[in-house]
């Protein structure tokens, strides 16, 4: 009877620690992501810029795009770079990426959002 306790307790005991084990993989992953879509976003931030300009003059027209566009693709760029660079100076915490899409060449035709 004492040596299936034992087992039992040895059983338990490997199951909490390799549930641990994984729990701390998926956190690795999600940092390690976490830092590299920083560093593609800090890189490539300038990038939407001309995005915005084209996804504004296609929705409302030329005018549009290069007024309103030029403005938002500022934002948009000093937006991404700086969160980029948080995300990068923060990797270590297990979030996600801050910007939707994380990465700019994604999904190039859908709006950024943070």
């Amino acid at each position: 009877m004492g040596s299936i306790v034992k087992l039992s307790l040895v059983l338990a005991i490997s199951f909490v620690f390799s549930s641990q084990a994984i729990a701390s993989g998926s956190n690795f992953s999600a940092s390690g992501e976490r830092f590299v879509s920083g560093i593609a976003n800090v890189a490539t931030g300038w990038v939407e810029l001309p995005k915005n300009v084209v996804l504004t003059g296609q929705k409302d027209g030329p005018i549009y795009g290069i007024t309103v566009g030029l403005a938002m693709g500022l934002m948009h760029t000093v937006g991404r770079t700086l969160v980029g660079a948080l995300d990068v100076a923060t990797f270590w915490m297990p979030l996600k990426p801050s910007v939707n899409p994380p990465y700019i060449w994604e999904d190039f035709s859908r709006e950024t959002s943070y």
